[in-house]
């Protein structure tokens, strides 16, 4: 059995999907075809808890949408990786850029697309409505659904293993 605690306990930066984790999932259409998302206040609440923390969370995902840049810019999401087909490759360049090793990195995901990153990061997770593989790979499956504080659980939990090991 992973100890979830002893993972969190390492965590510097905390990697995010948007779709199917800091969203339920759901694409609302206009009649003219504008697309809207739903995000949780209390997920936001959880990025800005990290960043008190210097704990910057980044947004990991293949969608580009405005939207998603309007969220980040306003929770000060600290980069967003949009665009991303091959969410494993971007880990690398994470590392370097915040100069962290995998171990210290956190990232929670939902979907198919996600399985390569959850396996490389130190702490992985998914929402408790995450497909099966990703739950069978991460390292904690949420209490919560996604877009219904899944992000937030995850962050509360490595900001509690932070605040132990002080």
């Amino acid at each position: 059995m992973v100890n979830v605690s002893n993972k969190a306990k390492k965590i510097k930066v905390v990697l995010t999907d948007v779709d199917g984790v800091l969203t339920d999932g759901g694409m609302y259409y206009s009649a003219k075809g504008d697309i809207m998302k739903r995000f949780f206040v209390r997920d936001g609440m959880g990025v800005t808890l990290l960043r008190k923390m210097k704990i910057p969370t980044i947004i990991v995902t293949k969608e580009k949408n405005p939207i998603i840049t309007q969220w980040a810019k306003r929770m000060k999401v600290k980069k967003v990786y949009d665009g991303v087909l091959n969410k494993e490759l971007i880990l690398q360049e994470i590392c370097d850029t915040f100069d962290v090793t995998a171990e210290q990195v956190a990232y929670i995901g939902d979907d198919i697309n996600d399985l390569g990153l959850l396996r490389l990061v130190g702490l992985s997770a998914t929402p408790n409505d995450g497909i099966s593989d990703a739950k069978k790979v991460s390292d904690y499956v949420c209490k919560s659904h996604s877009g219904h504080g899944a992000f937030r659980e995850i962050a509360d939990i490595i900001i509690s293993s932070t605040k132990v090991k002080s």
